[in-house]
């Protein structure tokens, strides 16, 4: 019989993180292994060799990271490139160091040019300006990305990146100011409506375009990746579509029921004006996503009344 593969998954109480683990107990193939953060603190570079060489994995997933939106992003800058950098350092390093043979480095969209072309080819990487409100965490991703690649290159160790689009879905981050735009809306239409308020206010002009897939379609594209013997060394994951922000707030105010009026706070940054991801590379390997938006959301707001009932809501 042949023994099953021992998986390291970094970062398994992420919304990510969680996604991989439940994706494995339903494919049955590995043996998955956590550690909190009790247990393990991935920023200590002695404790994460150490581990590693310890547990022998026969693949790590990096899937642990320090996220937030835009608000966090530039509030912390200095936490976001200093936490996320030392990540993805040790567990690279650490995993070369145990004889881990497979390593899937995951990293983010905002690693593109703020003016990039759209769709974002994976070949655009460092031809311009990244943009100022997360230049941090980019930069860190852009080099957690580079250490997979020339890690390979030099050591011949199949280590390699993906770089999801804006994720979103079971266990997000719902926190009012540190969170993403889908979990920050579910939250603030749902409070509106239980308040039974006659507004809500949404920040900047509502006119930049996004790309979102659920993270159970990242998890699957993400085992998918694993079982390819020679994947690239950093390929973009995305559903390929994208809309403006404020027909996301206009879906998300109807999942939720939400009957009141919607305004722009023009204040507020906008971002980056488009961020859609050029998904081809990946599609042609032989992978596509199943959620669509609508069904990602309305499993997405159920999931949250779940957890604000259960009281785990990550608030």
């Amino acid at each position: 019989m042949q023994r099953m593969k021992k998986i390291f998954v970094s970062g398994h109480r992420g919304m990510v993180g969680s996604a991989l683990c439940r994706q494995a107990e339903a494919r049955g193939d590995r043996e998955v292994v956590v550690a909190t953060r009790q247990e393990l603190d991935l920023t200590n570079q002695g404790e994460v060799f150490a581990y590693l060489r310890n547990l022998k994995p026969d693949e790590v997933v990096v899937a642990a990271a320090k996220v937030g939106g835009i608000h966090a992003n530039n509030t912390y800058p200095a936490e976001f490139i200093y936490e996320n950098l030392a990540i993805a350092s040790n567990l690279i390093e650490g995993a070369r160091q145990a004889g881990v043979p497979r390593l899937l480095f995951l990293g983010s969209s905002c690693i593109y040019p703020k003016m990039a072309p759209q769709p974002m080819p994976e070949d655009c990487l460092l031809t311009s300006s990244l943009e100022p409100t997360n230049e941090a965490y980019a930069i860190a991703k852009i080099a957690g990305l580079k250490l997979c690649q020339y890690y390979r290159k030099q050591y011949g160790l199949c280590y390699h990146s993906a770089m999801p689009t804006n994720l979103y879905g079971p266990g997000d981050n719902y926190h009012a100011e540190n969170s993403h735009v889908i979990p920050a809306l579910i939250r603030r239409f749902h409070e509106a409506k239980v308040a039974g308020d006659s507004a809500v206010t949404m920040w900047g002009t509502g006119t930049p375009r996004r790309e979102f897939l659920h993270v159970d379609d990242l998890a699957k594209a993400c085992f998918h990746l694993l079982e390819l013997a020679e994947p690239p060394d950093w390929v973009n994951m995305g559903t390929g579509e994208d809309l403006p922000i404020r027909e996301l707030a206009e879906l998300i105010a109807e999942v939720v029921g939400f009957k009141g009026e919607i305004q722009q706070d023009l204040s507020k940054p906008d971002g980056t004006p488009r961020k859609l991801m050029d998904v081809s590379l990946l599609k042609d390997s032989g992978w596509k996503p199943e959620i669509g938006l609508q069904a990602g959301l309305q499993a997405a707001y159920r999931d949250f009344l779940a957890s604000l009932e259960a009281g785990q809501a990550r608030l």
